[in-house]
């Protein structure tokens, strides 16, 4: 059975995506996660982009893209926002969603770093599954 995550592809004035860099990976990633149990899938996307990134996002902001095949394993119910840099200050995004580190066992926060990308840098920055996902949707067909 497949699981769902939830996300948001925010954009700024300039056309930047936002990704948040994966704690301990080497990929950077959008904001997303699973619903909690009864939570809608416009409330589980803006609760991972509130937890993974500290950004409050209206409700009404949200412009819903739709259930995407992901891979085997997950699908994406993905949303689209627009925000501006001078109300979205990213050097203060802080990442409230932890995880026991495989090693240590310190609780660690899931994303590590956060940075407004170029669509032509996204394939070198996010892994080929998401890189794939964004090749289909609308406005990415340039991307290399």
């Amino acid at each position: 059975m497949k699981t769902i995550s939830y996300g948001v592809l925010i954009f700024n004035e300039q056309g930047q995506l936002l990704l948040a860099h994966a704690t301990g990976q080497k990929h950077w990633d959008i904001p997303k996660g699973g619903a909690e149990p009864g939570e809608s899938a416009r409330d589980a996307a803006l609760r991972e982009v509130r937890e993974e990134t500290g950004i409050e996002l209206a409700p009404g902001s949200l412009q819903e893209i739709g259930h995407l095949s992901y891979h085997a394993r997950k699908d994406l119910h993905l949303f689209r926002a627009q925000v501006n840099t001078q109300d979205c200050d990213i050097t203060a995004c802080r990442c409230t969603s932890f995880f026991p580190h495989h090693v240590s066992g310190a609780m660690t926060p899931e994303v590590d770093q956060f940075g407004w990308v170029d669509l032509a840098d996204v394939p070198a920055l996010a892994a080929k599954s998401m890189t794939a996902l964004l090749r289909r949707l609308p406005g990415f067909e340039a991307m290399p």
